[in-house]
């Protein structure tokens, strides 16, 4: 049998993380990294994060699970917590980002529906997006490299450019439902929403009454330096996914909505073995304890602004290889003119520092959102070594 147990879906490297010390993860042979990939901005926490541990633990020496047929005080609470901090009025707990995104967009059509209007079904979503690995998450891409193997997709998307308030609108058709966007584009590159594209949206989907999606998947939970990065952009969405760290590094997610666009999700629609687990749902807890306050979204924008400097500082000494940072808060990426996964691996394998590829050539910078400056320092002498002893 020549075929790997773990199915070979992922290029795996030989970093094989078996502990994890705050912003740092240490490999089965002995190596330390540190971290500014976060798990692809998952442990928001850094690891080994004492609040967090504990409410597991706790949780887990209580209860770990039961069925969604029975009354879930951990799941109200948490919801509670949500809509009080945000624009929702209702939650659904899921169990990844991908699940999350699904919930949203059978939100949406099930708004149009639940209103006599079954002809409205398509989502206008844009190019170079990612919104996950299901056969709909990957429908709603416009990216072949996803598509690959697993043709036809589903039908009812329509692609149209980031950024582009014109094409959105000439894309809204007599069976459009929906528009769904990241507020900051992950996977595609650390691309930030235009606040005019974002407010545009929003009265595009007003006056022709369609629904708001807000995949916060990356962006969301701290990331960017609020709560939720729509915060910043002026605008609230109808309905929002958001996952990553909201589980601090345990597999959770959240499809947010409000009361209207609930509407056409009552018994029956949809459902989760898993989705809302007491488990989980400590751990989501914990998250919101640690990051849902002024002091910890304070230092956030801090530190991303101290990182965003010294970054900015930096490619100016190497020309050859870096052209622009991007991003919001502690969500940044470094657009580079050589192709950027090569030495994101330089980093890796040469000088002990993890960071994430993008698409258009970025290096996605994603620490723990618990840095302090020493890990800023320590993040910039690796960087600067790294670029000095890179040949492309």
């Amino acid at each position: 049998m020549s075929i790997t147990p773990l199915m070979p879906v992922y290029p795996r490297c030989d970093v094989r993380p078996v502990r994890g010390e705050n912003c740092h993860l240490v490999s089965e042979d002995g190596r330390r990294f540190l971290d500014f990939a976060s798990g692809i901005a998952v442990n928001l926490l850094g690891h080994s994060h004492p609040g967090l541990i504990g409410a597991i633990q706790k949780q887990a020496e209580t209860l770990m699970h039961v069925s969604n047929l029975y009354g879930s005080p951990q799941g109200e609470s948490l919801a509670k917590r949500l809509v009080d901090l945000t624009f929702a009025d209702t939650v659904f707990f899921t169990n990844s980002g991908a699940e999350a995104v699904e919930t949203a967009m059978k939100t949406a059509r099930a708004y149009h529906q639940h209103e006599g209007n079954d002809e409205r079904y398509e989502i206008i979503t844009f190019k170079n997006a990612f919104h996950g690995r299901t056969m709909a998450t990957i429908s709603a891409s416009n990216q072949e490299k996803m598509h690959k193997g697993f043709m036809p997709l589903l039908p009812g998307f329509k692609y149209v450019e980031f950024n582009d308030l014109e094409g959105a609108k000439a894309a809204v058709g007599p069976h459009t439902a929906a528009i769904m966007v990241e507020p900051v584009q992950g996977e595609g590159g650390i691309r930030v929403a235009d606040d005019a594209f974002i407010k545009g949206l929003r009265e595009l989907c007003d006056a022709n009454d369609l629904m708001l999606i807000f995949d916060e998947v990356q962006c969301g939970v701290a990331r960017t330096g609020t709560l939720y990065a729509y915060e910043q952009l002026g605008v609230e969405p109808d309905i929002l996914a958001t996952a990553k760290g909201i589980g601090g590094g345990f597999p959770m997610g959240a499809c947010l909505a409000t009361e209207k666009a609930a509407r056409g999700m009552v018994f029956g629609t949809h459902g989760s073995t898993y989705g809302g687990n007491p488990l989980a749902m400590a751990a989501g807890e914990a998250v919101l304890d640690a990051v849902a306050n002024d002091e910890f979204l304070a230092h956030v924008r801090s530190m991303g602004e101290k990182l965003r400097g010294r970054l900015e500082q930096f490619i100016g000494n190497y020309p050859e290889l870096f052209e622009s940072v991007r991003g919001m808060g502690l969500m940044l990426g470094v657009k580079m003119k050589v192709e950027s996964r090569p030495f994101v691996a330089h980093l890796r394998d040469h000088h002990g520092l993890l960071t994430v590829a993008a698409g258009d050539n970025v290096v996605r910078v994603l620490p723990p959102l618990v840095i302090e400056d020493a890990h800023i320092d320590e993040f910039m002498e690796k960087l600067s070594a790294g670029a000095a002893d890179y040949k492309p």
